[in-house]
């Protein structure tokens, strides 16, 4: 694949010559290919030893049409039974006329940076005992672990399409590179896990074409960046006790860290930011230009209720028989399996003052309406009954009126508490932490825009919090 940006006027070192390392930062950037599946465990292992797990932002659990295979909402990585990773090994400058010859080798990774028509630099790799490698990204060749496509997203309304989830993401107006990124993880312990752009493709090549951006580094190596490339943030603390977003990074194809470029795919690389490096860590984000991932490791998941704890959860608030203050019905969250449809027991909240009634088709403010919204469901498709603004008939607070549905993906929640509070002005119900935590992160949108989002559906965040604590009425009996 050519992958385009700039070039550098770039001076060739002797013609071959052993490296030991594309990042200095570590000992050795191992890099590889190989299909993974939640099976791919070590036999000799009584328990499957797990790296971390990828979340995609926007999905709530699944898929609009289904978890299949390598392409779903959420993938572990295990260790695998025998190391697939790869590591630099040979430098090689040659004439661009002896780049396919040499690019011509199946069984022999290595990535291609071209710098004119007359000369390209040949990086080969072998193999590593010590790493096991997955790639990520929209082609659904077998090289790729975790096939990922475009993910929609809100508008500046705060519309959001929820995560329908782009599965036509095939299409060419994809943004996502079909051999996106991979994520080396170290085999023994502590099970390090680092992230590089762009992957291997089905020939076990990289290729940087002469108007991709790359450029020799200090110790006189290699490296380059991918198209609209592969942005990453650590939490700036502990994710789950102390939850406080980073700065957004670029990862390049070696895994060492940059500031952003002015736009995604701007020609110019960010400058070098030496004393931060490509190690992933509960909570880090990956931004694949179309879709955003959320690494959560073994230890951070344990803070994280299961799909059995949130049904308990759900359970729980219809236990305590909510009411609705107007029509005195009792409402009641539907079943986490129930996301396409709005149940007619369903708690309906107004979004400016987190008052919980059950749905009644009164109350509209024509005047200050304008449009009218369209009721989100769980999955973050649309519903049939549609709303504009309306008025609260407890507080009189006028704004939107929306379904209320539990967030389902575990994943994504900070701590296990109870689902108290909403986003706004999507709707989904969970923790008062994850609603705080979540409403500081600035997630990427198109080439320099950044938005908060509910990581449940996608819908960009409105008003002074992004959330809204929820006021439920109780029994009257």
């Amino acid at each position: 694949m050519v992958l385009e940006g700039s070039s550098e006027a770039l001076c060739p070192p002797p013609s071959l010559e052993l490296r030991p390392s594309c990042n200095k930062n570590q000992s050795s950037p191992p890099l590889g290919s190989g299909s993974q599946s939640h099976d791919a465990l070590c036999p000799e292992d009584k328990e499957p030893i797990k790296y971390g797990e990828l979340i995609v932002l926007g999905h709530n659990g699944s898929l609009a049409s289904g978890d299949k295979g390598r392409r779903r909402s959420r993938l572990a990585l295990y260790k695998r039974p025998k190391a697939n990773g790869v590591k630099p090994d040979v430098i090689h400058n040659v004439s661009t006329p002896l780049v396919s010859k040499a690019l011509s080798n199946k069984s022999q990774h290595s990535i291609s940076y071209t710098l004119s028509r007359s000369h390209s630099v040949i990086v080969e790799y072998t193999h590593d005992p010590n790493t096991d490698m997955f790639q990520i990204g929209r082609s659904t060749e077998s090289m790729i672990d975790f096939v990922v496509t475009d993910t929609a997203s809100s508008g500046g309304g705060g519309q959001g399409q929820g995560g329908a989830g782009g599965e036509g993401g095939q299409s060419a107006q994809s943004t996502i590179s079909r051999y996106a990124c991979r994520i080396m993880c170290e085999r023994s312990a502590p099970y390090t896990a680092r992230i590089y752009a762009a992957g291997f493709d089905s020939s076990k090549n990289i290729f940087l074409g002469e108007r991709a951006a790359k450029w020799r580094t200090s110790d006189g190596l290699m490296d380059g960046l991918t198209t609209n490339g592969v942005l990453v943030m650590h939490p700036a603390g502990e994710f789950v006790s102390e939850p406080a977003p980073g700065v957004w990074r670029e990862i390049s194809v070696c895994g060492n860290v940059f500031a952003l470029r002015e736009t995604r795919s701007a020609q110019q690389r960010g400058k070098l930011v030496e004393n931060e490096s490509n190690m992933l860590q509960d909570g880090s984000l990956i931004d694949l230009c179309g879709a955003t991932l959320l690494w959560r490791t073994p230890s951070g998941l344990r803070h994280t209720p299961t799909l059995k704890q949130l049904e308990s959860l759900r359970q729980e608030l219809n236990a305590a028989r909510p009411q609705c203050p107007v029509g005195f019905n009792t409402l009641a969250f539907p079943s986490l399996a129930q996301r396409a449809t709005i149940d007619k027991k369903q708690p309906w909240v107004y979004m400016n003052c987190g008052h919980v009634h059950g749905y009644h088709n009164w109350g509209f403010r024509k005047e200050k309406a304008g449009v009218a919204a369209v009721a989100l469901t769980g999955g973050g498709g649309t519903a049939p009954a549609t709303t504009g603004e309306r008025e609260c008939p407890m507080c009189r607070g006028v704004g939107p009126y929306v379904p209320l549905w539990l967030g389902c993906e575990g994943g994504l929640y900070l701590d296990a508490g109870p689902p108290t509070h909403a986003f706004c002005p999507c709707g989904h119900v969970c923790s008062e932490k994850t609603v705080q935590g979540w409403s500081q992160i600035p997630l990427p949108h198109g080439t320099h825009a950044f938005h908060a989002a509910c990581p449940f559906c996608g819908t960009w965040l409105t008003g002074e919090q992004g959330y809204i604590k929820l006021i439920f009425q109780g029994p009257v009996d």
